[in-house]
């Protein structure tokens, strides 16, 4: 018999238009301690830098706020970017965290800068050299979670000792390989990045090395998932979604922005073609359609986890589209 799937939520903390980064936490409050109500798994949140609509920039602070606001949910990185930090202050911030919040946190990783290249310099000079020295940088950061690092000249306190899950974050078969060498469990950003999904999933499973942290292959995909009580309510609401790509393509930064009833005459052929590719992953509709749709990808795609992201301007239109992703799930596990 199949372990149910769990699922997640990857909160981008995206501010809306005419909002702001008070209101924005405060709503992502309410959709954690919802989250952590219905049972969900891991409430994870993202480090993008320079971009005045998205508030989770202090990603380590905002995963305390949620930790402290909620009581049984894990909260973690979806993800810490790396290169950007120093592995030791990681290891201090991480460890900190779980022995505030002991069992609940996770550290996803990644090795993009979650910014542009201007950015990524400002914060850290040797920022490109450290995207190339990220596996030995995980390494480096598993040593200061370990007791053996006991011995150590550099030790990182509180985090020794404590047994924080390390995922590694990717969207192509490069980091599948880094995952898989290490014996990790493996994140895929198909809500933004889907075209080698597949592909990363089989290469990491088929080159996984059992480890001291997992002994066979762990697989979530992160999709974008819009659920409403009517097939065309979703659709709507999904169309915030596909301007927020829209904008990111066009460079143009700009709040989450209200639905509307048509994307004809906002994007031309191009411009869908390029949203479309980017938005591949998106799973939209009322309960029956999203058993079916997602069912379907969970099959297909042999994952063992599924991350929900839910761009949806209205906050209580987001909140119960996590209640009916919710009973998605559990009718699919029920199957």
């Amino acid at each position: 018999m199949k372990d149910p799937i769990s699922i997640s939520i990857l909160e981008l903390a995206i501010i809306a238009q005419d909002s702001n980064a008070p209101e924005t936490f405060q709503k992502t409050k309410e959709i954690a301690q919802l989250a952590d109500t219905l049972g969900y798994k891991r409430f994870w949140l993202a480090e993008h830098h320079n971009m005045a609509h998205v508030a989770s920039s202090a990603t380590v602070v905002l995963i305390g706020y949620i930790a402290g606001q909620t009581q049984n949910i894990r909260v973690g990185s979806g993800g810490i970017m790396l290169p950007n930090h120093s592995p030791l202050i990681v290891a201090e911030q991480f460890g900190t965290l779980e022995t505030l919040y002991p069992n609940r946190i996770d550290l996803g990783l990644g090795r993009a800068p979650g910014t542009d290249q201007l950015t990524a310099e400002a914060i850290r000079k040797d920022f490109f050299e450290q995207a190339q020295r990220f596996p030995q940088n995980v390494t480096k950061l598993q040593d200061y979670f370990s007791t053996e690092n006991a011995t150590a000249k550099v030790r990182a306190f509180p985090a020794e000792g404590t047994n924080v899950p390390i995922w590694i974050l990717g969207s192509s078969t490069e980091s599948a390989a880094l995952a898989a060498a290490y014996g990790l469990p493996y994140a895929f950003a198909g809500h933004f990045a889907p075209r080698q999904m597949i592909q990363a999933f089989e290469f990491y499973r088929e080159n996984f090395q059992p480890s001291e942290f997992l002994d066979k292959p762990k697989t979530m995909a992160c999709v974008n998932i819009v659920a409403a009580d009517t097939n065309e309510e979703a659709e709507k609401l999904s169309t915030s979604l596909y301007q927020m790509f829209l904008n990111l393509i066009r460079n143009d930064r700009k709040g989450l922005q209200p639905p509307v009833d048509s994307l004809d005459d906002i994007m031309s052929e191009e411009e869908r073609f390029h949203v479309n590719q980017m938005t591949a992953c998106t799973f939209t509709g009322n309960k029956e359609q999203l058993i079916t749709d997602l069912k379907k990808f969970i099959d297909y795609a042999r994952v063992d986890e599924l991350m929900a992201t839910s761009p949806i301007f209205d906050h209580q239109a987001k909140l119960k589209s996590i209640h009916i992703t919710k009973e998605v799930i559990d009718n699919i596990n029920n199957i």
